[in-house]
């Protein structure tokens, strides 16, 4: 084994000795840390702003697609992972579906609109539910994400205090998708069952996603940075 490789292994396991600094460490692998989150966030944020905007579908998915896909070609130059782009990629892809089947259906511009924003919601819905699951049924889905990169995607299960800090996480992460589905989902079927205005439906909901979601989603991460950050907790042999 070359010098190099020993040096950087060797320097990869020194300061870690509390569960804390596992868990950071391994989950910024999997998030692909500020770049990854953001690649996987903006192209939606950028199809709801131009709906608001331009109220046309085609332009809002447009402006999606385009900076999608200008992400998507810095990673293919740069020879590096492009898992979170395509997770933007394919959230595109169903809302896209999804306007398309309620235009066949025969529905209105609005009709259209309101629906791109279906998935989303059933979406998080279901993995809301799954990590209600995960977490009550004390393997939650955080370890898991700290398991596949670590290779072994059970043994974190083996500790306790993992599992414990694990469970924490998890309910932080899921609390602004619990949030957002419960609210969003409220919107939609007043705005389909004639109780507000589709536009006005429409309207909130972009409002919700931008100026609601992502403060709720930075004050849950933030306090998943604190908690991993406390490095609280010694790490058991």
């Amino acid at each position: 084994m070359s010098e190099p490789m020993v040096e950087e292994q060797e320097h990869a396991h020194v300061g870690v000795d509390t569960v804390e600094a596992v868990v950071r460490r391994q989950m910024a692998a999997s998030l692909g840390g500020r770049r990854g989150m953001l690649e996987a966030g903006l192209p939606g944020l950028a199809f709801t702003a131009a709906w608001l905007l331009t109220k046309d579908i085609r332009s809002a998915l447009i402006a999606g697609v385009v900076l999608a896909g200008a992400a998507l070609l810095v990673r293919l130059v740069q020879r590096s992972t492009i898992q979170y782009v395509a997770n933007a990629v394919v959230g595109i892809a169903i809302g896209w579906l999804v306007v398309h089947i309620a235009k066949g259906m025969g529905g209105s511009a609005q009709d259209q609109a309101l629906a791109f924003f279906v998935p989303g919601v059933v979406i998080t819905g279901v993995y809301t539910i799954v990590m209600v699951i995960s977490c009550l049924a004390r393997w939650p889905l955080i370890g898991f994400m700290v398991g596949s990169v670590a290779g072994d995607p059970l043994e974190w299960h083996q500790n306790r205090q993992i599992v414990a800090l694990c469970t924490r996480l998890t309910w932080l992460f899921l609390a602004p998708g619990a949030i957002l589905a419960v609210v969003e989902g409220v919107v939609i079927l007043l705005g389909y069952g004639g109780l507000m205005d589709k536009d006005v439906a429409v309207l909130v909901l972009g409002i919700i996603r931008l100026g609601v979601g992502w403060p709720l989603r930075l004050l849950a991460w933030g306090g998943m940075v604190w908690m991993l950050a406390r490095n609280a907790t010694p790490l058991e042999a």
